[in-house]
């Protein structure tokens, strides 16, 4: 069984009363696609985007047995004002939903809230269950503020509370140092960093144990600096034994390494060495099989580089289904 855990999707339809400054679906002549226009974003989006049946003939195709949905994080708007924000995300939760009923065995949903009101997101997520939905997706931050901001640790004490899935999508914060041409690689992999560690440094992941987070992309460059980090909290080269003389800055909490075994990350990494090592660091019972979806090209079959790998059948069977499985708190017997 593969469970593609990052892929996603978009309303085929918004309100035609909307507010002006929320997006909307146009028609395109002579195809399926449609267009989405926000702001000024124009985004040609793909049938299987918004089509059930279509989604379903491309997920058989690539050889998945189930995905697990996530609005287009474009539409993780934080920008806008809270009353808009909030109104968007009950219409892109409520078609979730729509899509969702047409194949509840194989789509599973994320829903999204307008954390630029963390008041607001966190009391959205009640009803959350009550659409089928298994958990909720944020982007790696909420306009330029960390999602370890203890601003935002109700957020996270509600979700783990609630028993939802988290799922951190790695988007760009304002920043001069990198061309705009970055925005899509560079950037993601430090937004994707920036998120997990702030994590564990801000106090979230040790005040919310049961969490369960994934991040996208396995969280950019954060499992490179783990080690550092390691040798930092304890003193110890290649994970030995804490020498409290060489720690420089000593910790008698949880490590670092520890903190950061308890997420989740995608196994979109694009280069089989970079999953031996995520394996190697992290835990075969910490990844998840992503692939963007429809954003982006699947591989053919899905997840190709991880079945090429000669991976142990344990570590293969935890990649490809069971952990997506306990991540989004779903039976993982069978």
């Amino acid at each position: 069984m593969i469970i593609d855990a990052h892929a996603h999707l978009l309303p085929g339809r918004f309100p035609g009363d909307a507010p002006s400054g929320l997006p909307r679906m146009e028609p395109i002549p002579g195809s399926r696609d449609r267009l989405l226009v926000f702001d000024q974003l124009r985004f040609r989006a793909r049938d299987a985007f918004f089509d059930a049946e279509r989604r379903i003939e491309e997920m058989d195709r690539s050889g998945v047995d189930a995905e697990v949905l996530s609005p287009m994080p474009p539409l993780l708007r934080y920008d806008l004002p809270p009353a808009d924000g909030l109104a968007l995300a009950r219409h892109v939760n409520a078609y979730t939903a729509e899509l969702l009923a047409h194949a509840p065995e194989r789509l599973h949903g994320l829903g999204m809230v307008p954390l630029q009101d963390p008041d607001a997101a966190t009391a959205e997520l009640a009803g959350f269950r009550e659409l089928g939905l298994a958990g909720v997706e944020i982007a790696s931050n909420i306009l330029g503020r960390s999602i370890g901001d203890e601003r935002f640790l109700p957020f996270f004490r509600e979700a783990e509370r609630l028993g939802l899935a988290v799922f951190v999508h790695a988007m760009p914060a304002p920043m001069d140092r990198l061309p705009p041409a970055a925005m899509g690689t560079y950037v993601v992999g430090i937004e994707g960093m920036f998120a997990a560690a702030s994590m564990i440094l801000g106090g979230t992941a040790a005040a919310c144990p049961e969490l369960r987070i994934s991040f996208s992309h396995a969280a950019g460059g954060f499992a490179m600096m783990l080690p550092r980090a390691a040798y930092f909290w304890g003193g110890a080269w290649n994970e030995g034994p804490p020498d409290p003389a060489r720690a420089v800055m000593p910790d008698d909490g949880p490590s670092p390494l520890e903190l950061a075994r308890r997420f989740y990350y995608d196994s979109m990494v694009f280069d089989h060495r970079t999953i031996r090592y995520l394996i190697e660091l992290l835990g075969a019972d910490r990844l998840l099989v992503g692939s963007d979806f429809p954003a982006m090209l699947r591989e053919e079959p899905i997840a190709r580089t991880l079945r090429e790998m000669g991976l142990e059948d344990a570590d293969w069977r935890a990649i490809s289904s069971v952990n997506a499985l306990r991540w989004l708190g779903r039976d993982t017997r069978g």
